[in-house]
């Protein structure tokens, strides 16, 4: 059994109040959770503002890719180069080999930066809505083309040499009235 311990607290107008010092078990064990929750939340916070805050820091060059109906925001952040093959590349907060797992979205991504030999130099952080995977990665890669050429206009006749400044047209032909599909005919029938 656990002892209570009451102190009193003595003010001059009010009447004397006593408060519970010693709690028991359970009532402790209730009270903790709560506390490290918003704690936790509280560290979360701080750490979110903090990454936000060293983003707004660097300096990026942004651009816009779109292909079918996907639409990419690319921001390219300039690094030092590092060692190793793998890019910096993270797509809606994540890594973009974990987000786009087939290595040929990967390829595809990786392509405008491989072209100028500079995949270690930049660091993408590309936002991507709309179509299919391999839509977004033709996106992802025509923003970062946009981006590099910002950075530096060089890089322009490589790049629209390699067609990754073109915005790819080809989009799928609407249904019309009448037909079953965009261009193909209902079956016909002599009676």
């Amino acid at each position: 059994m656990v002892k209570k311990e009451t102190k009193t607290a003595k003010t001059s107008d009010k009447p004397k109040k006593t408060a519970v010092v010693g709690a028991t078990k359970k009532k402790e064990a209730k009270l903790k959770p709560a506390a490290a929750k918003v704690v936790k939340i509280k560290k979360e916070k701080a750490v979110k503002e903090q990454d936000d805050a060293a983003k707004k820091d660097k300096r990026y060059f942004e651009g816009i890719g779109r292909r079918k109906t996907a639409v990419a925001r690319v921001r390219l952040f300039t690094i030092r180069p590092f060692e190793g093959e793998e890019g910096r590349v993270t797509v809606n907060g994540k890594f973009y080999k974990e987000y786009f797992p087939s290595a040929v979205w990967q390829q595809i991504i990786e392509s405008s930066l491989r072209r100028l030999k500079s995949l270690n130099r930049f660091e993408i952080s590309a936002k991507v809505a709309g179509g299919g995977l391999h839509a977004q990665a033709e996106a992802i890669r025509h923003g970062a083309s946009r981006a590099l050429v910002e950075f530096n206009i060089d890089f322009r006749k490589k790049l629209k040499r390699a067609g990754f400044l073109k915005r790819d047209p080809r989009m799928v032909e609407r249904k019309k009235f009448g037909l079953k599909k965009a261009r193909r005919s209902p079956q016909w029938s002599k009676r």
